[in-house]
């Protein structure tokens, strides 16, 4: 695992912290029951299969 060599300044990492923001997951339309939804796409699969309720 990396060891920084040097202290990083509060200043430094809270403006590297407030920078970072989680960005939308793509939304894939599929069709479940004759009406399309949107789902990402790691959903897909159990949709379809009905493990996952599609609201």
């Amino acid at each position: 695992m990396a060891v920084p060599k040097r202290k990083t300044s509060r200043s430094r990492t809270r403006s590297r912290r407030a920078r970072w923001t989680a960005s939308e997951p793509a939304l894939v339309p599929v069709v479940v029951q004759g009406r399309t939804v949107l789902v990402p796409p790691r959903l897909t699969r159990a949709v379809r299969r009905g493990l996952v309720a599609a609201d």
